[in-house]
């Protein structure tokens, strides 16, 4: 039988553990229930080693080969937005029309459920002895990409020889994406009673020219190949007064900035700081830190900037993938990168561990109602994973 069609045939037993963990709700740093449902299926399905680790990431593990491959998925989602834009619950997930539906499906206990069920795949057609295959379903992604990665290889010490990220991807191979940071630039003023602005300096009137200015630099910045332009665009605004009746002392933005080829931290902070707007009001430009607990109360700060990667075609882990591809489907793969970011910005841009992704759904279904993937993606995707592995131990 080929591993395709010993997928398809696990296909029942699949769907319904994608419908369990689609009706756990696990927001981030809230993943705790759909972690044990998900260590008990690792449980049932025969791997050699299940255990959950301090921060609430599910570790499971098949073979004690050499070779190390890492299978990754976060478990967390982010909330459902307006309900009455849904035209299901987002959590009785439901099938129509071969695709299943429901908040997580692409983005993404898809991959996450697919990837476990390749390690069940494997152990049933038969496991290549060389090799260590680590399934790690990771909390807070949604909140904090990546810092599930900077844990198990700072603490637990993974570092495994290939990661394989499960983001949605249509079902092709992905080799990287844009980084990103989070920048926030503050104003100051003198707050007065608001009958008499003229008696005090409103910091909001001197964010104006900034926002302004922000706006455009964002295009003026350049595409740069294979990943395209960077961005930057105002997410979130803030003041601060003593009242609703006086002038605003304080504000603030916040940035989100997507980095290019060729761009980091030091480039991005002083291009905000070149600006002329935010040199005339002295405004502070400062990277972001992130130090929210995890659902088991571990609290693990990291600065919120998330380096740019890209695998090159010619090295082994995309050649690789491109093997599998042709083994599994018997045709050419498509080769592309993600447009948002994903645990990548850690096991490859912080960590050097070379990187791929292939993932069933699609990147637009992400955080959009009405999410949904199809079920033929789970089939297939598992099957890419249980081949990938296969390919990769044979080096």
């Amino acid at each position: 039988m080929s591993i395709l069609a010993a997928s398809r045939a696990m296909e029942s037993r699949l769907l319904k553990f994608m419908k369990d963990i689609i009706s756990i709700k696990s927001l981030s740093s809230e993943e705790g229930r759909v972690a044990r449902r998900i260590a008990d299926e690792m449980k049932k399905l025969g791997y050699d080693s299940v255990r959950v680790d301090k921060m609430g990431n599910v570790i499971g593990r098949i073979g004690k080969g050499p070779v190390q491959i890492a299978i990754d998925g976060h478990i967390d989602t982010v909330d459902v937005g307006d309900l009455k834009a849904w035209k299901t619950d987002p959590f009785k997930p439901i099938v129509k029309n071969g695709c299943l539906y429901g908040r997580g499906t692409s983005d993404m206990k898809g991959g996450v459920a697919s990837a476990i069920y390749a390690g069940a795949l494997l152990k049933k057609m038969g496991f290549p002895k060389n090799v260590s295959l680590f399934i790690t379903a990771t909390v807070q992604e949604e909140d904090c990409d990546g810092l599930c990665w900077q844990y198990l290889v700072k603490e637990e010490k993974l570092r495994p020889n290939v990661v394989v990220i499960t983001e949605p991807t249509s079902l092709r191979i992905y080799r990287g994406h844009r980084g990103r940071m989070e920048i926030e630039v503050e104003t100051t003023g003198i707050s007065c009673h608001g009958s008499a602005p003229e008696r005090g300096v409103n910091a909001i009137y001197k964010m104006a020219p900034i926002i302004a200015d922000i706006e455009k630099l964002n295009a003026r910045l350049k595409p740069k190949k294979p990943l395209g332009k960077g961005t930057v665009t105002i997410s979130h605004i803030r003041s601060r007064s003593p009242s609703l009746c006086a002038v605003a002392d304080g504000c603030a933005i916040h940035l989100d900035r997507r980095l290019t080829v060729g761009e980091t931290e030091k480039i991005a902070v002083n291009q905000i700081k070149a600006l002329p707007s935010v040199k005339k009001a002295k405004a502070v430009v400062r990277v972001l830190d992130y130090a929210t607990p995890s659902y088991t109360g571990l609290t693990y700060p990291t600065k919120k900037y998330f380096p740019t990667w890209e695998m090159p075609e010619s090295t082994l882990e995309v050649k690789k993938a491109r093997e599998a591809y042709q083994a599994v489907f018997d045709e050419k793969p498509i080769v592309g990168h993600w447009v948002f970011s994903t645990n990548g910005v850690a096991s490859a841009g912080m960590h050097n561990i070379p990187t791929i992704g292939f993932g069933p759904g699609h990147e637009h279904m992400a955080h959009a109602p009405n999410e949904c993937v199809e079920i033929e993606h789970l089939t297939r995707a598992c099957a890419f994973y249980a081949g990938f592995v296969l390919a990769y131990s044979k080096q």
